[in-house]
């Protein structure tokens, strides 16, 4: 079950978003690439070439901040300021753009590298549809 639909359609206000499915499979990837990127950068530490994967440590953590605070963003309904969705949303796409660039980098070494750029590039992509959902 996607509890993200259902807590959003049980909103005593109603939706602000007007796509719901859009907004709950959102939330959901940020949850997702959060999650993967704290995994992918604790598994960077534990690599024996680990100075080697710094940037993608850093970038890992940077990724899993962004994609957190903007599904906690977006899963608030209550007066939302469009203006800070929007802008939280490209900091998202750009964090996830960076974070999966650098994995790709190194996924041919690192499976876990694989995994995480994956995750960045579908949080990116859900967060580009609903972004564009919400300039029209």
């Amino acid at each position: 079950m996607q509890f993200y639909s259902e807590m959003l359609r049980t909103h005593p206000r109603g939706m602000q978003i007007q796509n719901l499915d859009m907004l709950a499979e959102c939330i959901k990837t940020c949850f997702e690439c959060a999650q993967a990127c704290t995994d992918c950068a604790d598994a960077c530490l534990a690599e024996e070439n680990v100075k080697q994967l710094v940037r993608c440590i850093r970038l890992n953590q940077d990724c899993a901040d962004i994609c957190d605070a903007t599904g906690r963003i977006l899963s608030r309904q209550t007066e939302p300021a469009v203006e800070i969705f929007r802008s939280q949303i490209q900091s998202c796409i750009t964090a996830c753009d960076s974070c999966a660039s650098e994995c790709e980098i190194h996924a041919p070494h690192h499976e876990h590298c694989r995994i995480c750029a994956l995750a960045c590039r579908m949080c990116q992509d859900s967060c580009n549809k609903l972004l564009k959902s919400l300039k029209q």
